[in-house]
Order: structure tokens, then C-alpha cells, then sequence
């Protein structure tokens, strides 16, 4: 075996280790943690969605110690401006020659790992300042181009039920995010073991399982990742099958105001290709493509006036689709 053999098992290695070192602060919780570190290395964006007191804040501080990267939270508030997250240019003074000049100042944004805390709390303006970062990795501030620092990772939350004085995501931006990942309560016996393993005095530490150039790596390892023409097939019916006006199926027609659009079907071969290489696969198999489709989907189809009376979900539709979109009759 060859030196990049040895470092792809490595790292490959690495992955269950992050997940187990997470999970000595973070109790339960196991398909977000997947489908977080799934995102990761897919080196896509998160929005994560649940009630307040799930330990969102705590989870993205605790996976950004496991992976020894740079972290940075911003808490977003009706009166927070783009300059403060992207930065802003500052006048300074050369001491030895007397002259001024402006010194871009940059802003909390300059981090490997974001947590954009109640991002539905700022106004759309500083919203949409996060868009230029999220699809090119770089910020654009008085003409000038600055790169941000790669992995680059953002993790977005906001709360369900407290709806007073938020912005809600301009579809546009959340279509940026590769996976919309709800938070649920814990169980019966995980409550009690967050209660028993949270107010004693026993201390955790967090080490450092994969570093930044890890994470590169295997973000490059995921693209490798083999998927048959079979399913590249099923990914594009599957997702055609959620626009109303291109859709077999009628509820589709009669719940769906918007289906999901090319970018879905790229997210979902992507995610599927890193959570094959998360099971420690080289190939991408139908498990993965069904599921990885509800946080692919869950915010890329908008159910109209009539699904929303009815109770009907993004994910009821996403899960009727499953069944009546036709398998590939050869899945690797």
C-alpha cells in the first residue's frame, strides 16, 4: 500500500472518532451529528432549526474543538449591519512617514466555523451579506476581493416557534444552504442523561481529532466517490418530480407552490457521495440517496396556501415522492 492509501485510511479512520468526541459533551442527537459532519464534507451550509435549550450553540462550539479549527459565533439582532460581520475599513497612520491610509478591519465572518445564532433575527440587507461568502468563499467590500479561509463551514440556527420580529430567509438564500437539519427533543433516557451529566462537577475536554488540512482532504475524497448512471438518473426524476408544473404526480400539483430546482439534485449526489464515505463506502448506494433527500429537500420545495391548511410538510411531499418515484432496477 502507497503513502495516499495510508492517508486516506487515516483520515477515514478520523470520522467515527469526531462523531464519538462529540458525543462525550453532546448526548443523543446521532442523524443531526451525521448530517452535520455529512455537510462538512460536502463542503456545503447548515441551517439547523429547534426549539430553544437543544444545545445547538453548544454542538457547533464542540465540533469546531474536535476539529481544531477556527471558530467564530455571531449573534444576529434586528440592528446588527453587513459591516459587522464582513468588517470594515478603518484610517490609519504610518508612524514613520506621517501618512493615512485605510486598513480593512476584517470581521467575525473571517473564521472557519460560523454560527450565525437566530440568523432570522437580522433585517434581509444583513442576510444577504452571507450570501456572497456562502456560494463563493470570499467578501466584497469597497471593491475589493478578499478570500476567505477554507474549510469554510456555516452553521445557521433558528427557532421555530418565536416568530415575533424575525425576517424570514428569502427562498434565494436559503437555497444556499446544502442541508436544512431539524432538531428534535431528546428521549426519555437521554434527557436523563443530560441531566445527570450537566450538573455535577465532572469537566470534559474536547481534543482535536482532524485538522483544516484534513478536512480538505476529504472533502476532495468525497468528490471521488462513484455513483452509477442509475442513480444520477433517479436523482433527476426525483428531483423534476417535485416541480408542479413538471410533475406525474398530482399531489405534487396540488400541494407544491415551487419545487426544487437544479442545485437540489447537485446537493443530493454530493451529500450521498459523503455519507457513502462517511459508512466507510466508495459508492454511493440507494440508502444514501433517500436519505439525505428530506434535508436536501426541506426547504427547496415550498408547499402552497392549501398544503399548509392541511398540515402537509415538505417532507410529507418529499416522502410521497420516495415511494412513487420509480427505483433504478440496478442500484450499486
Amino acid at each position: 500500500m502507497d503513502n495516499s492509501e495510508n492517508t486516506i485510511r487515516n483520515l477515514l479512520s478520523k470520522l467515527p472518532l469526531l462523531k464519538n468526541e462529540i458525543q462525550k459533551i453532546i448526548v443523543g442527537q446521532d442523524d443531526v451529528l451525521e448530517e452535520i459532519l455529512i455537510a462538512l464534507l460536502a463542503g456545503g451550509h447548515c441551517l439547523l432549526e429547534g426549539v430553544p435549550g437543544l444545545a445547538k450553540t453548544l454542538m457547533v462550539r464542540t465540533l469546531s474543538q474536535a476539529l481544531d479549527l477556527s471558530f467564530h459565533r455571531i449573534q444576529f439582532t434586528p440592528d446588527l449591519m453587513p459591516t459587522d460581520i464582513i468588517g470594515t475599513e478603518i484610517l490609519e497612520e504610518d508612524h514613520t512617514t506621517g501618512k493615512r491610509f485605510f486598513k480593512f478591519n476584517k470581521g467575525p465572518l473571517f473564521a472557519n466555523i460560523i454560527l450565525a445564532d437566530e440568523i432570522n433575527r437580522t433585517p434581509p440587507k444583513t442576510q444577504s451579506a452571507l450570501l456572497e461568502a456562502m456560494q463563493e468563499f470570499e467578501v466584497t467590500y469597497a471593491g475589493q476581493t478578499y478570500l476567505l479561509e477554507k474549510p469554510f463551514f456555516i452553521l445557521a440556527t433558528q427557532n421555530p416557534i418565536e416568530q415575533a420580529g424575525t425576517y424570514p430567509l428569502p427562498e434565494a438564500q436559503l437555497d444556499r444552504f446544502l442541508l436544512y437539519i431539524k432538531i428534535d427533543y431528546p428521549s426519555a433516557i437521554e434527557e436523563m442523561e443530560i441531566l445527570n451529566s450537566t450538573t455535577g462537577t465532572k469537566k470534559i475536554v474536547i481534543h482535536p481529532i482532524v485538522d483544516a488540512a484534513g478536512i480538505k482532504q476529504l472533502q476532495a475524497l468525497v468528490r471521488e466517490v462513484s455513483i452509477n448512471e442509475v442513480l444520477v438518473r433517479y436523482v433527476s426524476n426525483l428531483v423534476r418530480a417535485t416541480r408542479p408544473d413538471d410533475s406525474p404526480v398530482n399531489y405534487v400539483k396540488e400541494w407544491v407552490r415551487w419545487g426544487a430546482g437544479p442545485r437540489a439534485g447537485q446537493a443530493l449526489i454530493l451529500t450521498a457521495k459523503a455519507r457513502a464515505l462517511f459508512h466507510g463506502r466508495y459508492a454511493v448506494l440507494m440508502e444514501d440517496l433517500q436519505a439525505m433527500a428530506f434535508p436536501v429537500l426541506r426547504h427547496r420545495i415550498l408547499i402552497n396556501f392549501k398544503a399548509d391548511a392541511e398540515n402537509i410538510t415538505s417532507d410529507d411531499v418529499t416522502k410521497e415522492l420516495i415511494k412513487t418515484t420509480e427505483r433504478p432496477k440496478v442500484v450499486l
